[in-house]
């Protein structure tokens, strides 16, 4: 599939970025309204006591890694990226896309899963790269992309790439994707139990469902991201959950175990 090298395809491949940092700072600071408290999967103060990282290095940390990311995304650009004459690409039909974002969700999906699985099982690899997202044991959407730069180039920029070659989408089609993954990661770990929302409604990986990957009691389980559980429930790390609601407001996410 021929890609085109031109200044508007380049500047697209910054939309998901931008996106990503819109959705975190609307959703962080929807987070402080004293209304949310009602929503929230865990209280202010477990978000204190709980968290090992402050809230200045998490922002730290993700403009690091999203500098770190447009980095990569860019040189990749360069090295891959077929050099025409013309800026015009004919874009494949509605259901085509669709078809073709499903299969970039599905690969993603796989990919996420494994590499993600294996990070908590070698010793080594969650102590030195994936511990660093777990610092976060009360997720909020800011935090969504604290990781170690190295996780973020494997799970995310390679996952990615492989989503997109796979798939065989058009520049344009992998910006809705990618700005849809992002938008829904950012949701799964916004801490918000919220009221009709749509990735609550159509995906059962959703924010409480994460949020138990992220309990002490809960990190061998539920390792599925960004979309559906599918592996989670073939491989036996599937935990469900039910929501309690808290007599001071809020809900809580708790671990079914048999």
């Amino acid at each position: 599939m021929p890609q085109i090298c031109s200044s508007k395809n380049s500047q697209k491949k910054t939309f998901p970025i931008i996106i990503c940092g819109i959705c975190n700072v609307c959703l962080w600071f929807y987070q402080l309204l004293p209304p949310m408290d009602n929503y929230r999967l865990h209280t202010r103060k477990e978000e204190d006591d709980k968290n090992l990282v402050p809230l200045g290095s998490v922002v730290k940390g993700v403009l690091l890694q999203q500098f770190f990311q447009a980095t990569v995304a860019h040189l990749l650009f360069l090295l891959t990226c077929k050099v025409t004459a013309s800026e015009n690409v004919v874009q494949p039909s509605i259901p085509v896309q669709i078809v073709q974002i499903i299969i970039a969700m599905l690969v993603m999906d796989t990919w996420q899963y494994f590499v993600h699985r294996y990070m908590h099982q070698n010793k080594f690899l969650y102590r030195h790269v994936h511990s660093q997202h777990h610092r976060l044991v009360v997720p909020y959407a800011i935090g969504a992309l604290y990781n170690h730069p190295l996780e973020g180039l494997l799970l995310d920029t390679f996952g990615g790439a492989l989503s997109f070659l796979v798939a065989g989408m058009t520049a344009r089609t992998a910006v809705i994707f990618f700005c849809f993954a992002v938008v829904k990661t950012v949701d799964d770990h916004c801490g918000l139990w919220l009221p009709g929302n749509i990735f609550h409604l159509f995906f059962q990986n959703n924010t409480a469902y994460h949020d138990i990957h992220h309990q002490l009691q809960g990190t061998k389980f539920n390792y599925s991201q960004p979309f559906f559980p599918v592996w989670d429930k073939l491989l036996g790390t599937y935990m469900p959950y039910r929501l309690v609601k808290r007599p001071e407001g809020g809900f809580e996410a708790r671990l079914m175990k048999d």
